[in-house]
């Protein structure tokens, strides 16, 4: 059943509560798991993403209980690892293939992952080199999954690791790089993508007791005998963030707390764009505010760095006062679906004028046409012209179900900036 939000007529002004970070929740889940001991991890998402992580983790032998709204109890360690029971199912989750099939080089035996049909398109083949080279035999017939790993020993030493597609090939790795026979040296191929999502990397690795050095030509792990179990927080999710700060940057006034220029997350660069097109931005340690204006202006800008953001700030181009071009964005089309030849598509749809090449798009503003975009299974397709329908209630979204699988109250929290009696029932 589609949905049309409706015309946010009036100023709003509040405080918008973020869920937990997908991208930190998986990444603190399995080093939790991997970690001796017990971890309580607090302000975890609980979303499709995160869901398919646990249960992943569970069926590779990790006990993972919840023991509180947002809290999940972690018992971990190397040697809980065992050969699950059937294929783990990962959905259509790419944190949840990619870090889990570097885990399983540490299983004594093959684990298989197998995903929905759109899992089955996304590729993992440069992971899977990554994991050939360090002597890890891998069953992966097309380059994208299913996929078998036959782990038991991972020896460590040097690999060579195209890092231009997606980040989370290399983070895979570094995830588990510590727990090597010997350290491992990773020199990168092409430029690295969405680097601040490897930052990230890094600093939860070092908070869970692991040592990762940046070197000129990639990174290195330090060994180290094992993680160590402790309690971790995750912050409110910069992705999910973005779509109140589009909304407030057209005109309203909204607050989110706990995520501020403390953030391990390279997505708060939104807020720097949003600026340039006119809001006002105030950003402190732990909070945000964005406070909007009038009239937005066109930009152009590189988002390679912050690459899913590029729908959101797609989305509310339209209300420029001139043409928006975004650059440097050619690994939004290997993602939950083509989302640059998505966005042109769509926003063609309502009117706008788009042109494109392979690796950017430029959105020219024209008179908004009444329309239902296609969400092409795409939870951040979906909550991106969400935003552009309450600014204009002129925008239908067809799958509003989608957006579960990051953040499932997404369409509850935009309606509470609504008057009662406001939003459809």
């Amino acid at each position: 059943m589609s949905l049309k939000p409706p015309y946010l007529a009036h100023p709003v002004r509040r405080t918008w509560q973020v869920p937990g970070s997908k991208s930190i929740t998986n990444r603190a889940l399995l080093l939790a798991a991997l970690g001796e001991g017990t971890s309580v991890i607090e302000n975890v998402l609980d979303s499709d993403d995160t869901r398919r992580m646990r249960e992943g983790l569970e069926a590779l032998g990790i006990t993972v209980r919840e023991t509180a709204p947002g809290q999940l109890l972690v018992e971990g360690g190397r040697s809980r690892l065992r050969v699950p029971a059937g294929p783990i199912f990962v959905g259509n989750s790419g944190t949840t293939v990619r870090f889990l099939a570097a885990a399983a080089v540490l299983v004594p035996g093959p684990v298989t992952f197998v995903g929905d049909e759109a899992m089955a398109k996304r590729p993992i083949a440069d992971l899977v080199e990554g994991l050939r080279q360090l002597g890890i035999t891998v069953d992966c017939a097309t380059g994208c999954p299913p996929l078998t790993v036959h782990g038991g020993r991972f020896a460590g030493g040097a690999i060579r690791l195209r890092a231009d597609k997606s980040s989370q090939y290399l983070t895979a790795l570094l995830l588990v790089a510590g727990l090597g026979e010997r350290e491992l040296d990773i020199t990168l191929e092409g430029a690295l993508v969405s680097k601040p999502y490897v930052e990230m990397t890094r600093r939860m690795v070092a908070d869970f007791g692991g040592l990762i050095e940046e070197t000129r030509t990639g990174f290195r792990a330090r060994r180290c005998a094992s993680y160590r179990a402790r309690g971790y927080r995750v912050e409110p999710d910069a992705s999910s963030a973005s779509y109140p700060f589009a909304l407030a940057a057209c005109g309203h006034d909204l607050t989110i707390p706990d995520l501020g220029t403390r953030s391990l997350q390279g997505d708060v660069g939104l807020l720097d764009l949003l600026k340039r097109m006119g809001a006002t931005v105030e950003a402190g340690a732990v909070i945000t505010r964005v406070i909007g204006v009038a009239g937005l202006h066109g930009i152009e800008c590189d988002m390679h760095h912050i690459s899913d953001t590029v729908m959101t700030l797609a989305a509310i181009a339209p209300l420029a006062d001139g043409p928006t071009t975004i650059r440097n964005v050619a690994n939004i089309r290997i993602k939950e679906c083509d989302r640059l030849m998505a966005m042109v598509t769509e926003l063609r749809r309502l009117g706008q004028e788009v042109e494109h090449g392979d690796d950017w798009l430029r959105v020219i503003p024209r008179a908004l046409i009444p329309a239902t975009v296609e969400c092409y299974k795409d939870h951040r397709i979906a909550m991106s012209f969400g935003v552009l329908g309450a600014l204009t209630g002129q925008v239908g979204i067809s799958d509003p179900g989608c957006v579960a699988k990051t953040y499932p109250g997404f369409w509850d929290d935009l309606r509470a900036c609504y008057p009662a009696g406001a939003w459809p029932a």
